[in-house]
């Protein structure tokens, strides 16, 4: 903007120029006394005058500044053109003037003859940059609140709707549930009587009932005026101003979050304002069915825990007395007291596969470097493998892995081995040559490529001896480490299994 012309008596063409312009513009001589306005520059100052100056005016032209205007004397106008005509240096500045409720910007010229003004209404604009503000602000707090990690879900919602209700210009935000044709308040930071938690309705009374039939939010400036003065929910309610949302959970209705008012609204809620309400009726919604799984999760931990008791020490306890009785009875030559003594080992070695799966599922302790060939004889030691054979290769392969849960799995396919080829079957572990990972083949005889996808499922199993949860068992400490397992036919015929993506360690 180029600074206003140094005038005290415009002739007549600067005149008509200063007329038509929008802005105020006003020029006063070394005395303080108004020598010439504009028609909005003099509209402004006879607004700012006091009312015993204005009566006896026909104009403004000749009149004192600051004795028409005593409340601008102690105020940076004052202060400013008094600088202006002291240092005869043009000044600039943005101010409030709080008698007319009215931002200018102000660019005072001084000349000999004395000091012209510019007066700019900037109101509107400062209150667009506050408003910007204010969303951004209200932006932030959102985000900041809804991602604390520390804070109760509960405690979350009675601040985000604190923080609603002053960024809205509205004293109520509410929670409702619907269930069952009712509406009823969850949770709310609330005035009304009507909208505390605990209080409910019939959905037919409550502004909600519309909410729900909508995909965006419902918007309510003036209740009155739109029609709802005969509407149930302005008899119960009274509400003036509502903006609310649909809050769903896996895809349901759940209710409604909302913001309103008794008074009716002066202006429309902005996009921003109702970008605000979408974005807190999606948190809501993903927070609640984030509780709901975690509900969910903590039942089947329950129903977990109650399985592994009952197969720990109610399914244990008798058959640990069977088995003791057993020993106790001469069981050689006598066909039947073999098959009592042959199924309860076969019971025992099944409750421990179970609770082994139940127990341990993926979860893997502390990983430490672990030499491969060394712990496959520790497991073959301890893998009842009757007479049959264990060849490792490369002693000094070293990997990283949760020790008990990898000797547990070379204990399994040891086992499996045996099952399936024999008490004279010869095992060998060594390292995969193309691809980071080990082996543990047999020379027994095999498995089907048909069975090969359907070998780790729970269950499944062609020996009759056998329970079925030990190649799964299996496949669970593979997963558990992040490793893969794949099983192909072995050098000599029988089964290999390739495990891989294992990191090795440097011996």
């Amino acid at each position: 903007m180029k600074d206003a012309p140094e005038v005290s008596a415009p002739d007549a063409d600067l005149r008509a120029v200063l007329d038509r312009m929008a802005d105020g513009f006003f020029a006063v001589d070394t005395e303080w006394r108004i020598s010439y306005t504009n028609e909005t520059g003099a509209a402004i100052l006879r607004d700012a005058m006091t009312d015993d100056v204005t009566e006896s005016l026909d104009s403004v032209v000749g009149v004192h500044l600051w004795e028409s205007i005593p409340d601008a004397v102690e105020t940076e106008f004052y202060d400013r053109y008094h600088e202006a005509m002291e240092t005869q240096e043009p000044v600039s500045f943005d101010s409030y003037y709080e008698p007319l409720d009215t931002w200018f910007d102000v660019r005072a010229s001084p000349s000999e003859s004395g000091l012209s003004v510019h007066l700019r209404d900037i109101t509107e604009r400062r209150e667009l940059r506050r408003q910007r503000e204010r969303d951004l602000k209200a932006v932030q707090r959102l985000y900041a609140v809804s991602s604390d990690r520390n804070r109760p879900f509960d405690e979350k919602v009675d601040s985000l709707f604190e923080l609603g209700c002053e960024y809205l210009g509205v004293p109520n935000g509410f929670l409702t549930r619907i269930e069952d044709g009712r509406q009823h308040i969850e949770a709310s930071h609330a005035t009304h009587e009507a909208l505390q938690p605990g209080e409910s309705c019939p959905l037919d009374e409550a502004y909600c009932k519309r909410t729900v039939e909508i995909d965006d939010l419902l918007t309510v400036v003036d209740a009155a005026a739109e029609g709802w003065s005969d509407d149930p929910a302005f008899g119960r309610f009274h509400l003036g101003t509502y903006v609310g949302g649909r809050v769903e959970v896996d895809g349901e209705l759940y209710g409604t979050l909302c913001f309103a008012d008794t008074a009716a609204r002066s202006e429309p809620f902005t996009e921003l304002q109702q970008t605000f309400v979408r974005l807190l009726t999606r948190w809501v919604s993903y927070e609640l069915e984030r509780e709901r799984a975690e509900a969910e999760v903590q039942r089947e931990r329950d129903r977990h825990e109650e399985f592994t008791s009952v197969v720990s020490h109610d399914l244990r306890n008798p058959l640990n007395t069977a088995m003791g009785h057993i020993d106790f009875v001469e069981t050689d030559g006598n066909d039947h007291l073999e098959a009592v003594d042959d199924s309860l080992s076969r019971m025992k070695t099944l409750i421990d596969d179970l609770l082994t799966l139940a127990r341990d599922g993926t979860q893997v302790e502390e990983l430490t470097a672990v030499n491969l060939a060394d712990l496959s004889r520790e497991a073959w030691g301890t893998a009842e493998t009757m007479d049959a054979d264990l060849t490792t290769t490369g002693d000094r392969v070293v990997v990283r892995a949760d020790r008990s849960r990898l000797r547990q799995l070379l204990e399994n396919l040891f086992r499996n081995a045996v099952d399936h080829g024999g008490t004279d079957v010869t095992i060998r572990v060594g390292s995969l040559a193309d691809a980071s990972g080990f082996f543990v083949e047999d020379d027994g005889p095999g498995i089907p490529a048909s069975e090969r996808e359907e070998v780790f499922e729970s269950g499944f199993t062609t020996s009759e001896d056998g329970t079925g949860f030990g190649l799964r068992i299996v496949e669970e400490i593979v997963a558990a480490h992040g490793w893969t397992v794949a099983v192909s036919e072995g050098s000599e015929g029988g089964a290999r299994f390739e495990i891989e993506g294992v990191e090795f360690v440097d011996d």
